[in-house]
């Protein structure tokens, strides 16, 4: 796997400092967003995936407008590994999307250093409650909306507006199938993360 570029991209992003040797980062967003994609997309291992068929005891309970074609979800987490020449990993944990499994984001954001929420134009509402929880948690992240095929192109300025967003945090447009796009986004968040210095030292876990 060639991550030349990338690999570039984090040392200069860091601004003449030395590689940390660990990162963990959140892959969050609502339902059917894109978040188990994005993971196996850009995993240099086979990703882990606790993702089990819907049944009737989420109806009622789940949103599955607009993603009716949907028949499993993410009950606990993703989780997938890349690592660079300059020696730094990156572990990534997907977060599950429905509401009755966010117990579990307290525990996957131990340690982490930030987070990318993912939004999908058709229905932007659903990453609310991502950006709320990091927000009151100071935990960096970065906006990616998920280019789906046939949804409506906003600008990102379009974007920060309709999700009351500050003029600092990054908004990425990717396509969570295509592993330069994932790059890219990956790369927008470490470069965050470093400017803001909020978690920058503790991004060296092992």
């Amino acid at each position: 796997m060639d991550l030349s570029h990338f690999d570039g991209a984090l040392a200069s992003a860091e601004a003449g400092g030395s590689v940390p040797s660990t990162a963990k980062i959140l892959i969050s967003g609502g339902f059917s967003v894109g978040k188990t994609t994005m993971v196996g997309t850009i995993s240099e291992i086979r990703p882990l995936r606790t993702e089990e068929p819907l049944s009737d005891r989420g109806v009622g309970i789940d949103d599955t407008k607009g993603v009716s074609a949907k028949t499993t979800t993410t009950v606990a987490m993703d989780f997938g590994r890349i690592s660079f020449q300059s020696g730094l990993v990156l572990y990534l944990f997907g977060t599950p999307g429905q509401e009755r499994f966010w117990f579990m984001w307290d525990e996957l954001a131990v340690g982490a250093v930030g987070a990318v929420v993912m939004a999908d134009t058709r229905r932007v509402a659903d990453c609310f409650a991502s950006i709320d929880y990091f927000e009151r948690n100071k935990m960096p992240f970065v906006i990616a909306v998920n280019c789906f095929d046939g949804a409506q192109r906003f600008e990102p300025d379009d974007i920060r507006i309709a999700l009351s967003l500050g003029p600092g945090v990054p908004i990425v447009l990717c396509d969570a199938r295509e592993r330069d796009s994932v790059k890219k986004v990956l790369v927008s968040l470490v470069r965050y993360v470093l400017s803001t210095g909020s978690r920058a030292s503790q991004i060296s876990i092992a």
